[in-house]
């Protein structure tokens, strides 16, 4: 695994990409926006865990001129799915690994139907980042990564994939079940993504007003019942685990509050929609999860029409 790929180099991709770019991988990003500024200044990330400079960053403004990679890190916005059509072929050979960074439910099985389940892995982005300038990328904390294969048992691939992570000084790690671990994911993204927005309520907020953080429970509380109606077991004390881990991170806005809050298209589907029907056709009720679904779709399409 020589050639890295990064489609959808914002603050994710870059900051995963330029952490194994720093560590002597060689890994080419797809840029749109920030393509002359990174070709001119290069790629800076500004860290607790340390800050650091790419002077020279291999930004192209097509997939075309990337070429075949052996590994493509996927980090593009799910609202931004259907370019992938295009986007991923230039990058294939034979052997190329598609890992999927996004949010939510349903990426794996968008690339599978396209590009071959074979091909296709999954990882889970734990970590606070803001693309805050052109080419500048700040860290807040955290920065774990899950990384296993798609409905199969982990191989030799996912675990040089996850040492390349490593030895990147990323706290990665190989999982057996892909799919439970996006479950886990959720139980912190619908409700904290979701508050973000329906309330404007940054972290630090939904954790401070008693009724707001009642709320984020419940979710959480709603999102484990519901995995584990899907076979998908999570332990209660997982809620505990994510409250605790939240309180650090201060008034941290999501980046689905982010882009609400800056006009872009939010990733509504695959974090609140996708979870919801999953849920709604195992039979179980999920009436705040529910909620919360409808109110950003409504708040969504009501920004974007105005």
């Amino acid at each position: 695994m020589k050639k890295f790929a990064v489609v959808g180099a914002g603050a994710v991709g870059c900051y995963y990409g330029a952490k194994l770019a720093q560590s002597g991988r060689d890994v080419h990003f797809l840029m749109r926006s920030d393509l002359d500024a990174v070709r001119r200044k290069g790629l800076r990330i500004r860290s607790k865990d340390g800050d650091f400079h790419l002077r020279r960053v291999n930004a192209y403004g097509s997939t075309n001129e990337i070429g075949a990679s052996d590994v493509v890190l996927i980090a593009l916005k799910t609202t931004g799915n259907s370019a992938l059509e295009k986007l991923i072929p230039p990058l294939l050979h034979e052997q190329t690994i598609l890992v999927t960074l996004q949010n939510g439910l349903g990426n794996e099985e968008f690339l599978a139907e396209r590009f071959g389940a074979q091909r296709v892995l999954g990882g889970l982005c734990f970590v606070c980042l803001n693309r805050i300038a052109h080419g500048v990328i700040e860290h807040y904390g955290h920065g774990t990564l899950s990384i296993g294969e798609f409905n199969r048992p982990p191989r030799a691939r996912t675990r040089e994939i996850v040492d390349a992570f490593c030895e990147a000084g990323i706290d990665a790690k190989l999982v057996r079940n892909l799919i439970t671990e996006r479950w886990r994911k959720l139980v912190w993204n619908i409700p904290f993504n979701g508050l973000g927005i329906a309330a404007r309520a940054n972290v630090a907020e939904v954790l401070a007003d008693e009724r707001l953080h009642k709320l984020a429970r419940d979710l959480m509380r709603e999102t484990i019942d519901a995995a584990g109606a899907l076979g998908h077991r999570i332990p209660l004390s997982f809620i505990e685990k994510q409250i605790e881990r939240s309180w650090p991170m201060g008034p941290y806005r999501s980046s689905s509050q982010i882009d609400f809050d800056e006009d872009r298209a939010v990733e509504v589907e695959s974090i609140w929609g996708e979870p919801y029907r999953q849920a709604a056709r195992a039979g179980m009720s999920v009436p705040r999860m529910e909620t919360i679904y409808a109110l950003i779709k409504g708040l969504t399409a009501k920004q974007q029409s105005g």
